[in-house]
């Protein structure tokens, strides 16, 4: 049974089938041809089951919420902050890219919002700067990256329902993996604008920082309500999103007044298909991973790992490489929901933390997001540029190289992830 449902699976991969379709598909073979005394109708069941919990009502409203501050001019006053930061540094305005996809990260929550929000702007400013098309793309889309792993992340809230794991804790955990990716990230900017003879940013003052601050200050403000609001006993990471969406509205509606009502369909309209596409990839990911663990495959792989190598160093290294590697294929909704079941009954007998595990699954599948072939952040940043995927590739292997070599950091010192977590336990 277990090779009908992994042949399948993997066939209906390589002839190009839609991951969520695949996976159900595989579910419902394996139940049909495979020796198992269950209908194939339990596939149904189980897909309704998956999303018949509370905490994903997180992902709309951040969807929602996102398309808000994208819309209401937020991500354009975080770039502008970013500048009067940075100032007249060779290679600033990339410097500055990587600093508004931090700050749009600590908003949104995804990758792909992260790319298309900044990119937009700061791709033709770097462009008309005298950077290379491919390289200001190559930028947007590494600085992308951080959407997921800086919180809010819905990545964390996927991960955080289907282990049980606290999402404020996994939000905290995410801050310094997250400003380690982005100085990673950073340091390919500086090296490489050195290299090609980069301009240098805008010359700055300090009443300039000050009044891009005030700007900003509102949409900067939004993390610390999410955090504080959890941690201080306010709402639920859920109810944290719903804030995040009337927070964002309010202040692009009312105080910045850029989102207009005919903006309102198309913001909803976007988030509608968005989160549709998460919680059908959630839906069938949970009936696999659901065969998965009847089949008792988990505690097979487990038992196998533990015989083959008992230094907790190379596992972890082994797990890295099989993420990184199904980050280059498959979505990261999929990922967290068909690995974690198996991996995590591992990382708990290896005493792994369930936080640090959280956050080494979801910093390697954003990675994968900038690793050909299925990498989306490339393909947004094509969508923006007009470019080949082939033409970003080379400029964005020294971003991959540096976010390996922090992914390595973060995967092997666990104080990196929970340090934020110990202060507040």
């Amino acid at each position: 049974m277990e090779l009908i449902l992994f042949g399948v699976f993997v066939l209906l991969l390589a002839i190009n089938v839609p991951i969520a379709i695949a996976l159900g598909m595989a579910g419902i073979m394996a139940l049909i041809l495979g020796d198992m005394p269950t209908p194939p109708l339990v596939v149904a069941q189980r897909m309704f089951t998956a999303l018949d919990s509370f905490p994903f009502m997180a992902i709309p409203f951040f969807m929602i919420a996102g398309g808000f501050m994208e819309t209401g001019g937020m991500s354009r006053r975080l770039v502008e902050f970013a500048k009067a930061l940075i100032g007249p540094v060779k290679g600033g305005l990339g410097i500055i890219t990587v600093l508004a996809c931090a700050f749009f990260a600590a908003l949104s929550g995804s990758n792909p919002a992260t790319v298309a929000a900044i990119g937009s702007i700061m791709i033709p400013a770097m462009v008309e700067a005298g950077y290379p098309l491919s390289f200001s793309a190559a930028i947007t889309a590494a600085g992308g990256t951080l959407g997921v792993i800086i919180p809010p992340s819905i990545p964390m809230v996927t991960y955080g329902v289907v282990t049980n794991t606290s999402i404020g804790d996994l939000f905290l955990a995410g801050i310094v993996p997250g400003l380690l990716m982005a100085t990673a990230i950073i340091s390919v900017v500086v090296w490489k604008s050195n290299q090609l003879n980069l301009p240098c940013g805008e010359p700055t003052s300090l009443s300039r920082i000050f009044n891009t601050g005030k700007e900003a200050a509102l949409a900067l403000f939004m993390p610390v309500i999410i955090l504080g609001g959890i941690y201080g006993g306010v709402f639920t990471p859920t109810e944290a999103a719903a804030v995040a969406t009337v927070y964002s509205f309010i202040i692009g509606v009312f105080v910045f007044r850029e989102i207009k009502l005919g903006d309102m369909y198309n913001i909803i309209l976007k988030a509608a298909t968005s989160t549709a596409v998460v919680l059908f990839v959630i839906a069938t990911s949970s009936s696999f991973s659901w065969l998965l663990t009847s089949l008792q495959i988990p505690e097979k792989v487990a038992e196998i790992m533990l015989q083959m190598f008992s230094t907790p160093a190379i596992i972890i290294l082994i797990l890295n490489i099989i993420l990184l590697f199904l980050g280059s294929f498959l979505e990261t909704q999929a990922i967290i929901l068909l690995v974690t079941p198996i991996i995590f009954p591992l990382a708990l007998e290896l005493g792994i933390h369930p936080l640090v595990l959280g956050i080494l699954i979801v910093v390697n599948t954003s990675v994968g997001m900038i690793t050909p072939p299925m990498a989306v952040n490339l393909f947004v940043a094509c969508s923006l540029t007009g470019l080949s995927i082939e033409r970003i590739t080379r400029p964005i292997l020294s971003f991959l190289a540096a976010e390996v070599v922090a992914l390595l950091l973060i995967s092997n010192v666990p104080i990196i992830s929970l340090y934020f977590v110990s202060l507040l336990k």
